[in-house]
């Protein structure tokens, strides 16, 4: 009987040192924009070549109130002439975060220069894993540098986060209807026959010249090269598609590796 009372006292003796020894849940919160794709996805993906944030794209955190992207602790991220494929939005455009802990969260805030141009209360709970807004740049056009900030509840911490944006661009489907506005204003002068079926001709036969001519202009792949929007290429016996325009200035750039910048066909 004395030894059983003696083994419980030690067992409580010893409760405070376990409680000692249980490890501590991670008060770390850790997260960055994945899409559209931000500096530090493009940094992850190998798109861009930008230093040790590559390894760790969801550790952009430093104290809350900077205006910068790399939370004074990447300068990679700083830096406009990098390189950084704009990502093609227009109007109200969708923003995911990717998160490994997921903290409690004051607010989101998203910036356009010094313009905060949306915030989204985060009621000082967890958010999940992955979170999305929507926000409106409809008031925006042209390149533009957002950057998205994570205000964590119960720290001074923030996570930053900047995405290169090319808003608007909706060149193609502007350029569609005008060639069914000529064709009333060819209809209207058929009195002379001959010299509007002429005019109104070539202009038909060179527009679709255009697309065939470059579908089969397909070239192998190489750095050092510049694309535009359509160019076709050819790399390891597969046919890929230009999304976005741009110079390789990377090996690494494969069209395999760069889906921003690549389709397969």
């Amino acid at each position: 009987m004395r030894s059983r009372i003696l083994s419980v006292a030690g067992v409580m003796a010893l409760a405070p040192l376990a409680t000692l020894l249980v490890p501590t849940a991670n008060a770390n919160a850790h997260g960055w924009v994945t899409g559209p794709a931000s500096r530090q996805e493009q940094c992850a993906k190998g798109i861009v070549s930008c230093g040790a944030v590559k390894y760790e794209p969801q550790s952009v955190e430093g104290p809350k109130g900077l205006n910068n992207c790399s939370a004074n602790k990447y300068p990679e991220l700083d830096d406009d002439s990098l390189g950084w494929v704009p990502q093609k939005v227009s109007g109200r455009t969708t923003f995911t975060w990717k998160n490994t802990a997921n903290h409690r969260t004051l607010n989101w805030e998203y910036f356009i220069g010094n313009t905060r141009i949306a915030v989204i209360d985060g009621r000082n709970e967890q958010p999940p894993m992955e979170v999305t807004h929507t926000v409106d740049l409809s008031n925006y056009s042209g390149r533009q540098k957002l950057r998205a900030v994570w205000n964590i509840g119960d720290t001074a911490a923030a996570f930053y986060s900047c995405v290169d944006l090319e808003i608007g661009g909706g060149g193609g489907s502007t350029t569609t209807p005008k060639p069914t506005t000529t064709k009333p204003t060819t209809t209207t002068p058929p009195a002379p026959t001959t010299k509007p079926p002429a005019t109104t001709t070539p202009p038909a036969t060179t527009t679709h010249h255009h697309p065939t001519t470059t579908a089969p202009a397909a070239t192998s792949w190489r750095q050092g090269a510049t694309y535009a929007i359509g160019d076709k290429v050819t790399y390891q016996g597969v046919t890929y598609s230009c999304r976005q325009a741009h110079t390789v200035h990377d090996p690494n750039w494969t069209p395999p590796n760069t889906p921003a910048l690549w389709s397969r066909l």
